[in-house]
């Protein structure tokens, strides 16, 4: 649980870091390239996945111990954030496009988070 208390804190503190970074420091390049949106809904997907993934820990942390699928969830959106975030980070930079494909698998492991919450709720005694 530790692991996923401090990937919550450094995937939030680039979370803030790389929004600022976009709204100050890249605006121009990403302004010119079409692509303020895109670094956007990187840094709102890795901020909403930091913020649940601490309240997660912190949750499970007042129960006996935190259950297998909710300790797989933390992970899911973990690798979420790298693979969903970091790939339309670097799109927005004008990162090779075959990265696209890339976006989904983030998408997709943010789901399985979602439903392995779902399922250590269902499954909690």
């Amino acid at each position: 649980m530790k692991g996923l208390t401090v990937a919550a804190g450094v995937l939030g503190f680039l979370g803030v870091a790389l929004g600022a970074f976009g709204a100050h420091g890249l605006k121009d390049v990403l302004t010119e390239r079409g692509s303020a949106g895109t670094w956007q809904t990187a840094v709102l997907y890795q901020l909403v996945h930091s913020v649940a993934l601490l309240a997660l820990t912190a949750y499970w942390r007042g129960a006996a111990g935190i259950p297998s699928p909710a300790l797989w969830a933390g992970w899911s959106w973990t690798i979420g954030v790298v693979l969903f975030s970091g790939s339309l980070y670097w799109l927005a930079l004008g990162g090779p496009k075959l990265l696209g494909p890339i976006t989904p698998l983030g998408g997709l492991a943010f789901l399985a988070g979602w439903a392995l919450v779902a399922w250590s709720a269902l499954s909690a005694k």
